[in-house]
């Protein structure tokens, strides 16, 4: 049986399930709307390591531990760990995968990577390639921003259309699905569309969702005339991290392609500070859709409040290099669809 449908989509046969997730977020996260959702909230922004950098790839490990735990399940038990960050050669989750101890699939998306690490993650399961599947993910704010602009020691003002990077790390557990069997509704991923790099020459990297809402417009797109479906199929399409400026863009880039029922459109970015969290255009960071997914968004698919979602992650695909050389920023959005089965 073919999986493909079109250009850039796949329905799985055996759909993979979303047995759970776990995340760990920064104090500033743990402050915000969705501090409910959250498992754990660092005390500070160290957590109790010399450097963030240390500290990020703490969380992350953390995050993996503790999901294959809460879910009553052993290392052994994972084939595979699909993860990625930000900082250079994902350092962040190459140091963590040392006290794994289970085979490591290095991924990068940018701030896409949680949804790249479940499309392909749910490929390998659906294709028979593995049972049990870590998909994992982080940022932190100070260490990107380092990595990035520049060190926040140094007090630098920021625009308004700039984002704030997530202190944040979240990882899902997939699976077979064979936990479903006669216990009621579960969580599935059915399709993934991967998407390809869109460059509109935006320039600013205080202004990512202005390069990052072409590919997710482009995504959604290819992935609405694959399936023959539009906004109304789903009851919340939700990108990574865009922000409110940039979801403001996807949603006229969507009206103009002929979509303009929008209302179940919204952005993680956007979710996961408040307003007087004084974030200017959101939150971004591999982090940003990493957490959201795997605690307010699972929380709500569990209750049924949603359930069908198109969830696409937003990636900005430059580096501090390419930009001093003159280079633009290209875009990238990949998909996943997660629904609740009744069995």
């Amino acid at each position: 049986m073919d999986k493909r449908v079109g250009k850039k989509t796949v329905v799985f046969q055996n759909p993979p399930e979303i047995i759970g997730g776990y995340n760990v977020v920064g104090p500033k996260e743990g402050k915000g709307p969705l501090n409910a959702h959250f498992d754990y909230v660092l005390p500070d922004t160290y957590y109790g390591k010399k450097t963030w950098e240390k500290a990020e790839s703490a969380m992350i490990e953390m995050a993996m531990n503790e999901a294959v735990k809460k879910h009553k399940l052993a290392a052994d038990d994972i084939d595979y760990v699909l993860a990625g960050d930000l900082l250079n050669q994902n350092t962040t989750s190459n140091y963590a995968l040392r006290q794994i101890g289970r085979p490591f699939i290095g991924m990068f998306g940018a701030c896409s990577t949680m949804a790249l690490t479940a499309a392909v993650g749910a490929m390998l399961i659906d294709g028979g390639f593995a049972g049990k599947v870590l998909c994992a993910t982080s940022s932190h704010h100070e260490t990107a921003e380092s990595q990035f602009r520049m060190p926040t020691e140094h007090g630098n003002q920021r625009p308004l259309t700039a984002q704030w990077t997530v202190t944040g790390a979240g990882c899902l557990v997939l699976g077979k699905g064979e936990s479903g069997s006669g216990q009621g509704a579960t969580i599935h991923i059915t399709a993934a569309t991967l998407g390809c790099a869109i460059d509109y020459g935006q320039t600013d990297a205080n202004h990512m969702g202005a390069s990052m809402a072409p590919a997710v417009a482009d995504t959604l797109l290819g992935h609405f005339y694959d399936m023959g479906t539009g906004p109304e199929s789903y009851d919340l399409i939700v990108s990574g991290d865009l922000g409110n400026l940039g979801l403001e863009l996807l949603k006229e880039l969507l009206d103009k392609s002929g979509f303009h029922t929008l209302d179940n459109i919204q952005d993680c970015g956007c979710l996961i500070y408040s307003a007087d969290q004084d974030v200017h255009a959101g939150g971004s960071g591999c982090g940003c859709s990493a957490v959201v997914l795997s605690g307010y968004l699972l929380d709500r698919l569990r209750k049924k409040e949603l359930r069908k979602i198109l969830f696409v992650g937003s990636g900005s695909l430059h580096s501090k290099d390419s930009l001093l050389q003159g280079e633009s920023m290209p875009g990238i959005g990949h998909g996943v669809v997660i629904e609740v089965m009744d069995h």
